[in-house]
């Protein structure tokens, strides 16, 4: 598992930028004290501070080239601004994103650095932060009551990343905790974004039924067929839009998604 991305290190800076700026933009406006439906326990300032305390921490692992976990409490000015103050929260967050990427840009894809994964270099992490800004703004943007979408190549890649997340031994083992049986005959997704325009790959093959997942790029009849839009397709598979919405179509054995969406799930 290469966790190999589709865009190049400056694609992923630039798009890390211009995702943390539509985030701003919903900042300003929105009531910040607002509940966040997909994390409930979050208002949406908590949600800011979630995403600026991320980008944060790895500018600061990216910068001090760390070779190990920084705790983020030694993450200078990590926890933001308290409160409910949207011009205070707005600076932090365009500030600290501006030091990550810059962090970003000096070292360049392949430096060596820590992370969670077997990927353990810069590269990983502006594909990372890209693609955490990209799904907590959808939250942001379901808060607040205002469109969202993504660039195809870019929603692409974001949903391609979570599949490759989730054939990682660490996270499997984590949502196997759960008790949830996943893998069995039979069990199989085909994920078809039905506007992708020509050049981005939008179509996958979940294959469920060895001993873990693994999935690959293909058109393929598969148990259960989610197909729609490639923005709300991305959003089904992070549990950011219900997989009854009109917005998509969902073909097949329902449960076998189901218990996918239940399994591979952060929330």
């Amino acid at each position: 598992m290469t966790l190999q991305g589709s865009l190049t290190h400056e694609e992923y800076c630039a798009q890390l930028l211009a995702e943390t700026g539509k985030l701003r933009e919903i900042v300003r406006s929105a009531d910040l004290s607002a509940t966040v439906p997909t994390c409930p326990d979050w208002t949406l300032a908590d949600l800011v501070r979630h995403v600026g305390g991320a980008h944060r921490w790895v500018g600061t692992i990216v910068a001090t080239r760390a070779s190990e976990n920084v705790d983020p409490a030694d993450v200078p000015e990590g926890a933001g601004p308290e409160g409910e103050d949207a011009a205070a929260l707005d600076a932090w967050l365009a500030a600290g994103v501006e030091q990550t990427v810059a962090a970003l840009r000096e070292a360049g894809p392949d430096t060596q650095v820590w992370s969670w994964t077997p990927a353990q270099h810069t590269g990983f992490w502006a594909r990372r932060m890209t693609h955490e800004t990209v799904i907590h703004r959808a939250d942001a943007a379901l808060t607040a009551g205002v469109p969202f979408e993504v660039p195809a190549p870019v929603a692409a890649d974001c949903l391609e990343e979570w599949l490759q997340i989730g054939e990682l031994p660490v996270v499997a083992a984590r949502f196997a905790e759960r008790g949830t049986t996943l893998c069995g005959p039979g069990r199989t997704i085909h994920v078809h974004a039905t506007d992708a325009p020509t050049g981005v790959n939008a179509e996958w093959l979940l294959d469920l039924t060895g001993e873990a997942p693994i999935h690959r790029h293909t058109h393929e009849k598969a148990a259960v067929a989610l197909r729609g839009p490639l923005t709300d397709v991305l959003a089904v598979l992070y549990r950011r839009l219900p997989a009854d919405s009109d917005r998509v179509e969902v073909l097949g054995e329902r449960a076998v998604l189901d218990q996918w969406l239940t399994w591979a799930s952060f929330g």
